[in-house]
């Protein structure tokens, strides 16, 4: 009988969460426990002798289709088929946001035989961490408007502000808004606006931060607006860094779970990959490298996003490096990309899949020929796919020096992720070239967006709306040239147009708007109509989503 995911994640041998710290040879003393299969670990125990030098394996994917890839499930797939080839391995993922939880995924710990769990409590305020990082972003915000209304002695420019409130939910009405109605009492009226938790600069800065010095430093870097000097003013002119940090020091901590099978996970941060730079947090990755000998973490959507922001943006600023990456596809999802309507994708199509193979050979030519990393791809394997259809991939993935492995973790667990895990053991084992980035920090801003374009999208060029080209110069003006780039792009298509699907040629990307985040340190480029708070669907996952009397809750996927 066919299982939900929910269903097999409420059926699991949960063990206590002091039992999977036991194998990190963590006490309890290491730990805040957050009931009995929660934990947040203190980072400080970076400090400790390191119990390993980790092989760390990125696990990416095609752009993403309605078919689905499977990404996540097979992140937590392979490091339990490590785990079961008695290998000291350790999982790292970004914690799920409300919004695609009530929005359209219903869910975001894996599924099937390959989750990480308790997966209601991680889908559903696990730890708090997101509302702490809400907190913090909007603690800020309201300084900034009290020092208006208090005198504003930072004489900041009230149309040139900035810095918008922060809110983890799909909600499109907030998208724009005037605040500070009312009269004098009330504030100052301004146009005002919310972005999604995960798409906020303090998101990045919590993901981006090694300890809590580095916190407060990052956030006194952000820039809230500018004064009618045209000079930017900060958090910390606002003094707000230590109350900020102080919101987030418990956050900070990364969160200790485990998968179906008794792997130890670090489930930390979550910035979005097509608004954000999609990865974890460094804390977690580096607590993971600290204790682990392997370390399987994941970014978001296809390689042209979260691959190309964990490498030119979290490798860059922290000295690291994949040993091998993984890129999911299905057939199915090929077949998508061919041209073939979702409802006609359990039919053999080789032809559909010809014209849809080149999207996955564009992400292999990414890893292999631009960043110089090490590839192997796990074809998730459904019962409908046929022997030619996988053979086809495999030629063709075979022509660019790369292997194809069948993945079944969905349904089986570790055992169908076994040759996945022989690959990567094998890769790993030989020695690696120097790995390259798509730019050099020393070109200029326009020069970097260009590159990545071309270099990842495969894009003829980049055109600059009148305000980015403003920005842009300001930007530079300010000092910020050397900063790395964090592209806002639409996750399913190489293009900034998400109707463009496959490999497309001869288009140019254009550019609309540009924002900087100091505290980050990086600049966003803000391409297509990419918004920074979604919406929810017709028919959003939500309504599905119940708990009955005894408090088990129901519909998360």
């Amino acid at each position: 009988m066919y299982k939900s995911d929910i269903e097999i994640a409420q059926s699991a041998d949960i063990k206590d969460i002091r039992e999977i710290a036991s194998k990190l040879s963590l006490t309890e003393n290491d730990l805040d426990l957050y009931g009995k299969y929660k934990a947040k670990v203190d980072y400080n125990l970076l400090q400790s002798e390191k119990k390993s030098d980790a092989k760390l394996i990125l696990v990416s994917a095609i752009n993403p289709t309605p078919a689905g890839e499977g990404k996540t499930t097979t992140t937590i797939g392979l490091a339990d088929a490590l785990t079961s080839l008695n290998k000291n391995t350790i999982v790292a993922l970004r914690e799920p946001s409300l919004g695609p939880v009530f929005g359209v995924k219903g869910g975001a710990a894996g599924g099937g035989y390959a989750q990480v769990i308790p997966m209601e409590d991680i889908n559903l305020h696990f730890t708090g961490d997101l509302h702490a990082i809400g907190a913090a972003n909007n603690l800020l915000a309201a300084m900034v408007d009290n020092h208006i209304f208090q005198g504003n002695k930072k004489n900041i420019d009230v149309r040139r502000i900035t810095w918008r409130r922060a809110l983890d939910m799909n909600d499109r009405q907030l998208r724009n808004i005037i605040s500070g109605l009312g009269g004098k009492a009330q504030g100052m009226p301004r146009e005002d606006g919310f972005d999604i938790t995960v798409a906020s600069e303090v998101m990045a800065v919590f993901c981006l931060s090694s300890d809590i010095d580095d916190l407060k430093n990052r956030c006194s870097r952000i820039i809230i607006g500018y004064d009618y000097d045209g000079n930017p003013v900060t958090a910390g002119d606002l003094n707000a860094q230590g109350a900020m940090a102080a919101l987030l020091k418990d956050a900070l901590k990364p969160n200790l779970v485990q998968t179906l099978e008794g792997t130890p996970a670090f489930v930390h941060g979550g910035p979005f990959a097509n608004i954000a730079h999609g990865c974890n947090s460094i804390i977690a990755t580096k607590m993971a490298m600290h204790f682990a000998d392997y370390v399987i973490t994941e970014a978001g959507f296809g390689a042209d996003l979260g691959a190309e922001k964990f490498i030119d943006i979290k490798c860059r600023m922290n000295n690291i490096r994949p040993d091998a990456v993984v890129i999911v596809a299905t057939i199915k999802a090929l077949k998508y990309n061919g041209g073939v309507a979702k409802d006609q994708l359990d039919k053999e199509n080789l032809e559909a899949l010809q014209k849809g193979i080149p999207n996955l050979l564009k992400h292999i030519e990414n890893i292999t020929k631009v960043f110089k990393l090490s590839a192997v791809v796990a074809l998730n394997k459904f019962p409908i796919d046929t022997k030619a259809e996988i053979a086809l991939v495999e030629e063709k993935c075979a022509s660019l020096g790369v292997n194809v492995v069948l993945s079944e973790v969905w349904e089986k667990g570790s055992k169908g992720g076994v040759k996945l895990a022989e690959e990567i053991l094998k890769i790993t084992s030989k020695q690696n070239p120097p790995m390259e980035f798509a730019y050099e920090l020393d070109m200029s801003i326009a020069n970097k967006i260009e590159s990545i374009a071309v270099k990842i999208y495969g894009a003829d060029g980049v055109d600059f709306s009148p305000k980015a080209q403003k920005e842009m110069t300001n930007f530079e003006k300010l000092g910020f040239s050397r900063l790395p780039i964090c592209i806002a792009k639409n996750q399913y298509s190489l293009t900034d147009d998400q109707t463009k699907l496959g490999r497309p040629e001869g288009f140019r990307i254009t550019v609309r708007d540009m924002t900087i985040s100091a505290g980050a340190g990086f600049i966003v480029a803000l391409t297509g109509d990419i918004m920074k708070m979604p919406g929810l669907p017709k028919v959003p996952a939500a309504e599905k989503i119940d708990t009955d009397s005894n408090g088990i809750i129901s519909g998360l996927f």
